[in-house]
């Protein structure tokens, strides 16, 4: 006969008798009590496990069968020989005790496999309740009457005796049994199963978690407190003992908060499920008590364990030894495993400085993993761990207390593993690694003795001299350099890299520094972190050139490639202590191309420099830039003077790139934005496919009055879609060269790109000839190349006039030029000395008309007075 029948027939004798402890002999004279069926004189009494449970979880109900039955049978040599039942036991009765005699036979062959004996159990219970049944009806009323009579007696026998009991254990109480352990980590069932193996992600509690915060309100208004009616509400409908837990969980956490005065002593703790209940509020005892309460209504094993945590009060380094702990929380059992959980630090936190709690679930403490666990909690016994090797108290104490968003966010700890650090040089050093985009800050104040104290979350970033806040692949790395001797307290913050929220708290450090190290001052940085930012990818900046680290330069200068997925416009910030706006942009040349961005970087004085991209799509104007990298520039050894700078008005796009590429300009023979002429000459030629008008224009630094303008330094020869502007540049220094090209005949000269020519030659170089509107395409000076002649001097000239019917040089004397079979005007002409100039002149069409195309100066002789 199973359990559950005769809880049905005989639920008065059975059930009292099951709350009498093993040691209990206080029994009515006459009656044995014992487990399975025993063949005894007089009463029998048997003790049985409900099968209710079993067969409401599959996860027990999938262990081993437990074949236990339960009757009461009186007088059995009665019942074998006599087939009349005694007065006051029925016919049913005394088929129920041959069905438990069978029972009995069968349980005692242990060596028969778990599916048989799963299948004897089911049988006998169909028998039993087949023959219950049908006779259940038969027998006379008086009948039915006396055996209910007979088993009120026994249960009021039994009742006494628990009373009896319960009496003595007040005289002598007796500490709550610790239960053990029935699943060992890594040995029952073979492999630990880890809080992943049961549910995916807690969205799969969607309905449960739903309906045990709906009924949680009802219950309050209807101010129901029982334990039962509470547990029986949230927990309907669920389908697995796992999820009755999770209702179970999901109510402590939203209807019980932390008692904050109780802790503080302001008031009486409340610790009692009843007390904790009614006033809504308790501490961690009263958490974990009423969590066992509950599970214990439900058929869960669960075990409430004391021990340590790092919670309100805990100090960073404190020692442990000989102290009481100050934390309870639960265990429970399921599938034959034991499971972690913390109710009480589900719910929320307690805000010391507020004395106040702030009420937030915090799904992490639901089953959590025991190798996390042990971060933060420590149990007085060792097994409780439910570890393979356990932590020992001193280590507990010396690791990094990391909070719930550390796990959630998927962090990992490379270095340090201890929360206590010495600087080595005055310099320490924290690394996380994490396994999808995080944005990290950090906060370092002077140590203070409490862990908990200041904001747990971070609204903005965190700057610092004191730290560098480093994020390449799949790390960060947090360089401490402590400004002073003595004790600091850093707080790590994070949060996914595309979330908007505060940034949250997910690790602490206590950094003592003997001795600091002598640092130049670090400018601010309020971009959270130093290299790529994490979002960089989603803005379109595929890489770097230059990592996280910090980028020391022996000669001051810098060069940084982003590459790029797709066209971007940039901006470049570079920020000194000592350096002000103005000159920080002569510092700066940047050139944008489509799939690469380069940004090149003068450093006048010596120290730190934060060199800051920002970015947006090169086709959304009316897009925001936003901050893609930030570069850490050490500049120790040789520093740019300040005539070396780059040249005012440097335009935001230098070289060739985007816009060039747009309007049509291409086949650039300087690919890059700085030209480097030891000469003090160069030609740069480039296509203009879209026979573009193109203007040029040089300038530089305004320190110098030159003697010729320096138009006169530059000539462009256009030649089909060739185009060759050639630079003479009349001293040593930087010069900028504007490219501008207007569409429309009317309209204005746009900027197509800007050059940098850093000319170290001293010799100055000679002007070029003053060209005119009339020096138009297809137009080539061979010969002279230079603007200035030598008085009384015959001169060469060769040149190229498309459609010409005559080209002459006119000075003191006009000299008609030859036009020969590579259809080149040429000849020789005599300087002069008595005109400054020489006019090179063409004349085309019908008209005859010369037209000056350019003019040539004659160096003055100097006068003898």
């Amino acid at each position: 006969m199973s359990a559950e029948v005769a809880i049905q027939k005989f639920s008065f004798p059975f059930s009292s008798a099951t709350r009498l402890p093993k040691q209990d002999g206080l029994t009515p004279k006459g009656c044995v009590q014992v487990k399975g069926c025993v063949q005894v004189k007089g009463c029998v009494q048997v003790k049985g496990l409900e099968l209710h449970a079993l067969q409401e979880n599959p996860i027990l109900s999938d262990q081993s069968p437990v074949t236990i039955v339960a009757a009461l049978v009186q007088n059995e040599t009665q019942a074998q020989g006599n087939p009349k039942p005694p007065l006051g036991v029925s016919a049913p009765l005394v088929k129920a005790k041959l069905v438990c005699a069978e029972a009995a036979r069968s349980a005692g062959a242990t060596a028969r496999s778990a599916e048989a004996a799963r299948s004897a159990l089911l049988s006998r219970k169909s028998a039993f309740e087949k023959l219950t049944v049908e006779s259940e009806d038969q027998r006379p009323a008086a009948k039915r009457q006396l055996s209910s009579e007979s088993a009120a007696r026994t249960v009021a026998v039994v009742k006494k005796s628990a009373v009896r009991k319960e009496a003595e254990e007040e005289r002598h109480p007796k500490p709550k049994p610790q239960l053990e352990p029935r699943a060992a980590p890594g040995t029952a069932g073979g492999k630990r199963k880890r809080r992943k193996d049961l549910f995916s992600n807690t969205e799969v509690f969607h309905r449960v978690d739903a309906h045990a915060i709906r009924a949680g309100v009802e219950l309050r208004e209807n101010r129901v407190f029982e334990v039962k009616s509470i547990t029986q509400s949230i927990t309907q409908g669920t389908r697995t003992e796992l999820e009755r837990l999770r209702a179970i969980w999901v109510w402590l956490c939203h209807n019980i908060e932390y008692d904050v005065s109780g802790y503080l002593g302001e008031s009486e703790k409340l610790c009692s499920p009843e007390e904790v209940i009614a006033a809504g509020r308790g501490v961690c005892c009263g958490y974990s008590s009423l969590c066992l309460e509950m599970c214990r209504e439900v058929g869960i094993e669960c075990q409430e364990v004391p021990g340590h945590s790092k919670g309100i009060g805990h100090r960073q380094g404190q020692s442990l030894k000989n102290v009481k702990s100050d934390h309870m929380w639960n265990a429970v059992l399921l599938g034959g495993q034991w499971f972690l959980m913390d109710a009480c630090w589900g719910a929320g936190r307690v805000d010391r400085d507020q004395k106040s709690f702030v009420k937030r679930f915090d799904d992490f403490y639901f089953l959590t993993d025991p190798e996390d666990f042990i971060d933060s909690h420590l149990p007085d016994e060792e097994k409780w761990q439910l570890l393979d090797a356990p932590v020992a108290r001193e280590e507990f104490e010396r690791r990094v207390f990391k909070t719930s968003a550390f796990y959630s966010l998927g962090l990992k700890l490379i270095q340090p593993h201890h929360f206590y650090i010495v600087t080595d040089d005055g310099e320490a050093n924290v690394s996380i690694g994490f396994s999808r985009p995080v944005t990290f800050t950090y906060e370092i104040t002077q140590h203070q003795d409490l862990l908990h104290r200041g904001a747990s979350e971070q609204k903005e970033s965190s700057s610092s001299s004191s730290c560098l806040l480093t994020v390449s692949h799949r790390r960060m790395k947090l360089q401490l350099l402590p400004p002073a001797s003595g004790t600091y307290d850093v707080k790590v913050f994070a949060r996914p890299e595309m979330a908007t929220t505060p940034l949250s708290w997910i690790c602490s450090f206590t950094v003592e520094c003997p001795t600091p190290r002598a640092t130049e001052e670090i400018p601010e940085n309020p971009f959270l972190s130093w290299g790529l930012q994490p979002a960089a990818a989603s803005l379109g900046v595929a890489g770097s050139s230059q990592g996280s680290k910090v980028a020391e330069l022996e000669d001051g200068v810098f060069e940084l490639a982003l590459k790029t997925s797709r066209p971007l416009m940039v901006l470049c910030e570079l920020v000194h202590p000592g350096l002000e706006a103005a000159v920080a942009k002569r510092c700066l040349a940047t050139q944008i191309q489509p799939d690469l961005l380069t940004c090149h970087v003068l450093c006048p004085s010596r120290g730190f420099y934060r060199l800051s991209v920002f970015v947006r799509d090169y086709e959304k104007p009316e897009v925001k830039l936003q901050n893609a990298a930030n570069f850490l520039l050490h500049c120790k050894g040789k520093v740019v003077a300040p005539d070396e700078l780059f040249p005012p008005n440097l335009g935001s796009a230098c070289g060739p790139g985007i816009r060039t590429l747009d309007a049509g300009l291409s086949k650039f023979s300087h690919t890059s934005a700085l030209v480097s002429m030891q000469q003090g000459k160069c030609n740069i030629t480039f296509h203009n496919g879209s026979e573009l008008e193109l203007h040029t224009v040089l300038s530089r630094e305004e320190n110098k009055t030159p003697t010729h303008p320096l138009s006169r330094h530059l000539f462009c020869t256009f030649t089909d879609s060739k185009v060759t502007v050639s630079v003479s540049l009349p001293d040593a220094g930087v010069y900028r060269l504007g490219l501008y090209a207007r569409t429309d005949p009317a309209g204005d000269f746009d900027p197509m790109c800007d050059f940098v020519l850093r000319n170290s030659c001293e010799r100055p170089g000679p002007p070029f000839p003053c060209a005119y509107s009339a020096w138009r395409k297809g137009c080539v000076l061979f010969e002279p190349r230079v603007g200035r002649l030598e008085p009384l001097a015959w001169v060469r000239f060769r040149v190229r006039v498309p459609g010409a019917q005559r080209v002459s040089v006119v000075g003191e004397s006009r000299t008609d030029l030859k036009l020969n079979k590579s259809r080149v005007w040429e000849g020789e002409v005599f300087t002069g000395s008595s005109l400054p100039q020489l006019k090179l002149a063409a004349a085309s069409g019908e008209s005859g008309d010369m037209a000056v195309m350019m003019t040539f100066d004659i160096e003055q002789s100097e006068t003898k007075e």
